[in-house]
């Protein structure tokens, strides 16, 4: 059993001059699995660290929970070029409960470059082991390699019918490769392999430059966010035109009643 909580509002961590509130899977970690995990990323939940939560603002639905059904996924003219941009780094696939060594100072320069002035740059190593990883989760980390040295990490939960993507982390100097494009590819690819269904992406969010690239993996199943959860369903996807649209409806004024 278990129970949703809601958070007090507190300011937006995407959108700049707006406050959020967040609903909370209130259960004990003990009754969490992948299992369990993936019923929650249907309703359109996810995870950070142990804790499963979902947007729910009081003025805003612009956080979509978006995924990728992989077996009818073909990547575009644009993300071929990525593929072949990247075709000098080799891919690995490894289980794991924390960050190695190489890993946890790539993911620092990351947050270092990409965060600087925020708390998640400051964070401590075991802080971030606690925000990246879940005790009751299956983690796979998807390493990208250049001639040996370690330039990407994505940290992938691994459920019975599907992926989670749940963070991706790169060299500093590398961005114009794409990485977090790529690895989202190579995470597709290792779901199709594996007889998956869906690979979950998180939160696309049209209004955040950060956020909003997910809507280039077509087709696309969205969970439009309606004012009550019991009326969501997942919305198909297939062109750039009914993703305008759908941007459209979440971008325009909204009061949660």
């Amino acid at each position: 059993m278990f129970r949703l909580a809601l958070t007090p509002p507190h300011p937006c961590d995407y959108l700049p001059g707006r406050h959020s509130r967040s609903l909370v899977v209130a259960i004990h970690p003990q009754n969490l699995s992948p299992g369990t995990y993936e019923f929650f990323l249907d309703k359109g939940f996810r995870r950070s660290g142990s804790h499963v939560y979902r947007p729910l603002c009081d003025h805003c639905r612009q956080c979509v929970a978006v995924r990728i059904p992989v077996a009818d996924f073909q990547p575009s003219r644009g993300l071929k070029r990525v593929l072949r941009r990247n075709a000098d780094l080799t891919a690995r696939w490894i289980g794991g409960k924390r960050l190695s060594d190489e890993q946890w100072l790539l993911y620092h320069a990351y947050l270092q470059a990409r965060h600087g002035e925020g708390g998640m740059a400051r964070a401590s190593r075991a802080a971030s082991d606690d925000f990246l990883f879940a005790p009751w989760s299956d983690v796979r980390l998807l390493e990208l390699r250049k001639a040996g040295e370690l330039v990407a990490v994505a940290v992938t939960d691994r459920q019975p019918r599907s992926l989670s993507a749940l963070y991706t982390f790169f060299h500093p100097g590398m961005a114009r490769r794409s990485l977090g494009t790529l690895a989202i590819l190579h995470q597709v690819e290792k779901a199709r392999r594996e007889g998956l269904r869906y690979l979950y992406l998180g939160y696309w969010i049209p209004q955040c430059r950060k956020m909003s690239y997910k809507s280039r993996f077509l087709p696309l199943e969205a969970r439009f966010p309606e004012n009550h959860i019991r009326d969501e369903q997942w919305r198909l996807l297939e062109t750039p035109e009914e993703t305008r649209q759908m941007a459209q409806a979440v971008t325009a004024p909204f009061q949660r009643t």
